[in-house]
């Protein structure tokens, strides 16, 4: 849903990506990558045990912020530079990929969460990705729509750990803050990609 304000922030983010114009922008996806790697080690270290003293998911939140502004203006880096190239933007996806599964595998697989809840997040965060870049393959846009995009869920990645920690032992049904988080993942995740689905279907449709 946040992809419709993309316009609003867009001199926002030029602003900064002026003051990293230097920076290769594969160097950028490489930063967001290596911040997401970080952040999945607080995440699955992170335990309701002693989260009052480390502020482990808190220190995640905040890994998770630097991946999505990395991520953000890599591109914009790129085109500002003139250094934009369909190999960045390959590996600028697949770098993306990797950082979405290490932060929603490493909160699934930690002290907070149910497993199998965190592998249906994957798996609808997958399909997400796939329908949009699967868009592009096939003649269609490349596709960020959707109820449940990637800002959408790096947002919430920031947002319910710091939750999480300010509510340490809420239980909703026997859910955690967290569990809830990748239940509406698993959930909204795999209508996103019925409704990029959807979408191009009708445009097979019309064409």
């Amino acid at each position: 849903m946040l992809d419709a304000f993309r316009k609003e922030v867009d001199p926002i983010l030029t602003a900064f990506a002026k003051r990293f114009i230097k920076f290769h922008p594969n160097v950028l996806s490489f930063l967001s990558l290596l911040s997401s790697i970080v952040a999945s080690f607080f995440f699955f270290f992170s335990s309701p045990c002693y989260e009052k003293s480390n502020f482990f998911l808190c220190i995640g939140s905040l890994l998770v912020f630097a991946n999505g502004f990395f991520d953000a203006i890599d591109g914009k880096v790129a085109k500002m530079s003139k250094r934009a190239s369909p190999k960045g933007d390959f590996i600028d996806h697949v770098l993306d990929r990797y950082a979405d599964v290490l932060l929603v595998g490493s909160i699934s697989l930690s002290k907070w969460c149910k497993t199998e809840l965190g592998l249906l997040a994957i798996v609808g965060m997958l399909l997400t990705s796939y329908m949009g870049t699967q868009a592009q393959a096939v003649g269609y846009k490349r596709i960020y729509s959707g109820i449940l995009g990637r800002a959408d869920r790096l947002a919430l990645l920031m947002i319910f750990p710091i939750l999480q920690h300010l509510f340490i032992n809420a239980r909703f049904f026997d859910l955690s803050v967290l569990d809830l988080m990748l239940l509406y993942f698993a959930v909204m995740g795999n209508f996103t990609a019925l409704q990029r689905f959807i979408k191009v279907m009708l445009w097979f449709k019309r064409s």
